[in-house]
């Protein structure tokens, strides 16, 4: 295979590639309400890094006469993490303690049963420059299991707090996978 000109390279690069910082996070409020009111608005903008999930399907070996046969097994889901920028008002990390609260009472232990109430879907939407929605994965039956600390410290006078929230999910889709 003859390696090309920068002109077939350019030719194949269409749209002039993918660009990781065009991306939109959709995060929606609980099914079960619990009390939660998350700003879905203000939560795509100030959901500053996201990832576009990866795919395992595991390998199941079946032996065979001292051969290995490799053959697919079941479908792994990685959690999905997002990083946010903290307001003054805490108002999403606020109602994201209330969501897991909701989940897994700090005072008694206590919780949910029904995982249905604080489930949810979530999105993320990568666009083309011309602000074109080009890939949407969808993550169903989300909740968040883990919000990461905020560092305060004297010395970063010239920083927007940030934190994270990890996701646990059953499955995502996509718009070239749906159906």
């Amino acid at each position: 295979m003859a390696l090309g000109s920068v002109d077939d390279f350019k030719a194949r690069l269409t749209g002039g590639g993918a660009r990781g910082n065009l991306f939109q996070v959709t995060l929606d409020n609980p099914r079960g309400g619990l009390g939660v009111g998350l700003d879905i608005d203000l939560s795509s903008f100030l959901c500053n890094a996201a990832q576009l999930p990866g795919s395992t399907v595991g390998t199941v070996i079946v032996p065979f006469r001292g051969r290995q046969l490799k053959v697919a097994g079941d479908r792994v889901f990685d959690t999905w993490t997002i990083t946010i920028l903290n307001d003054t008002q805490f108002k999403i990390r606020n109602e994201m303690e209330k969501w897991m609260n909701a989940i897994a009472n700090h005072a008694d232990a206590g919780g949910l049963q029904n995982p249905e109430l604080y489930f949810t879907d979530l999105k993320v939407e990568q666009f083309d420059r011309d602000n074109t929605v080009v890939k949407t994965y969808t993550f169903k039956d989300a909740w968040p299991s883990d919000i990461s600390p905020i560092e305060v410290s004297y010395d970063q006078s010239d920083v927007i707090e940030t934190f994270s929230v990890t996701w646990q999910y059953q499955y995502w889709t996509s718009n070239t996978t749906d159906g």
